[in-house]
């Protein structure tokens, strides 16, 4: 049985929400950020980015620390309450294509190391404990982890009945999408929500291993130095977003390869039909129409790759993935890409990008060779956790992404 608690969030005040709200930082230009930092006075990013107001990048514990005198900051100048009380919040974002909806909460890290919460990939430990000095110092977390749980009728009517009702906040942002944000603390719809995931015996990590992994981390660390321990501590939980399967929207991975390991384009599609029926379909793009099925860009001309069962055996479920699939018989064996995450020859582009990117790269001469596939179902990705094995790097590109500063969770008692 999953714990999901409510927690006390704090939160912009309702006038400034759509003005605090800021997309992750890497996600930004050095111009867009640039241009955040010096018009908008109430962005997160200024949290985020605390040598902007010295002119000066600081990095490490340092920076740390002065993320947090940002944060104390923006709560003295009352951008920022705190609820009196512990509630649930439901988001929601439409956008031109896709609409979602879910609930953000405090998730418990116990669930988390007894595999509760399920997850399937791996994660680097010096992340992990970087991530977690990180949490320790600044005492906040504003990035949910993303959860994902199987539809479920009793929470979609709580849901439905609240989107009734006016939101706490409405904003759109400058890519056309319109953000929405309700607080949940009506006792009868609160012990429901409960109620519906205590019943639930397993979440499933959708995106945010580190941040899970971490937060399990500062909860044992903390533990360790209190003495009056009893496991209701705010520490012992990490705010999630809960959303249910079909919300979900999961974009594969293209691989770039910078060069063809010393091989010949002749010789590599040499190699590459022992596991691989070859078919070269000159300037036409192509793009795999079902599983275990590759589009390959290479000299200027696309080519479908259908893998041939009767020489591949497929042994569990992390062996019918495509990304694995593609590893084990072309990037590792051919052109020697060992290490999927460190290797400075490979690069990755989200399937949300045209396969026309993928073209105008290796055109460029900036890579030789690129390889794109269908994306995984949540059933594959289910299956995967399931049997306690982890994807390759780069299998899934999982939205939705959420904005960061509407809620943030402190490390104190949020649940009391």
């Amino acid at each position: 049985m999953t714990k999901i608690l409510p927690f006390r969030a704090v939160r912009p005040q309702r006038a400034k929400a759509g003005l605090v709200a800021a997309k992750s930082f890497e996600e930004y230009t050095e111009a867009e950020l640039r241009a955040v930092l010096q018009y908008n006075p109430y962005s997160f990013l200024h949290i985020l980015n605390p040598g902007y107001k010295f002119q000066h990048e600081i990095t490490g514990g340092q920076r740390f620390q002065m993320i947090r005198n940002r944060y104390l900051e923006f709560r003295e100048e009352n951008s920022f309450i705190k609820d009196e009380e512990p509630a649930y919040y439901l988001y929601q974002i439409v956008g031109r294509e896709n609409t979602c909806c879910g609930i953000i909460a405090a998730a418990s890290a116990q669930d988390y190391k007894n595999n509760l919460i399920k997850k399937h990939e791996d994660t680097i430990a010096h992340r992990e404990t970087l991530f977690k000095d990180y949490l320790k110092v600044v005492g906040f977390n504003t990035e949910p982890v993303l959860l994902t749980y199987p539809d479920n009728s009793k929470i979609n009517n709580v849901i439905e009945q609240v989107i009734q009702t006016r939101a706490e906040y409405e904003f759109a942002t400058v890519n056309r999408e319109i953000h929405y944000l309700w607080k949940i603390d009506q006792k009868d719809l609160v012990i429901k929500i409960k109620e519906e995931f205590d019943q639930m015996p397993h979440l499933y990590i959708a995106d945010g291993h580190h941040r899970s992994a971490s937060s399990y981390l500062l909860a044992q660390e903390s533990k360790a130095s209190n003495m009056e321990h009893d496991g209701k501590e705010a520490y012992n939980f990490f705010m999630s977003y809960l959303i249910s399967e079909s919300n979900l929207k999961i974009h594969e991975y293209s691989r770039l390869i910078t060069d063809l390991n010393g091989h010949t384009k002749e010789e590599f599609l040499i190699l590459l039909d022992e596991y691989f029926r070859i078919e070269n379909h000159g300037m036409e793009v192509y793009k795999p129409l079902q599983k275990h099925h590759f589009n390959m860009y290479l000299d200027g001309e696309f080519y479908s790759l259908y893998l041939r069962k009767t020489n591949y055996e497929f042994d569990d479920s992390l062996s019918k993935l495509d990304p694995y699939i593609l590893y084990k018989k072309v990037l590792q064996p051919i052109l020697g890409i060992e290490d999927l995450r460190n290797d400075k020859r490979i690069s990755y582009i989200h399937g949300k990008n045209d396969l026309i990117e993928i073209k105008t790269r290796i055109d460029k001469g900036e890579f030789a060779v690129g390889f794109g596939m269908l994306p995984l179902s949540i059933e594959e990705i289910k299956e995967t956790a399931d049997e306690g094995l982890t994807m390759p790097p780069k299998s899934t590109y999982i939205e939705p992404k959420l904005l960061s500063g509407l809620t943030i969770y402190e490390f104190e008692s949020n649940q009391k």
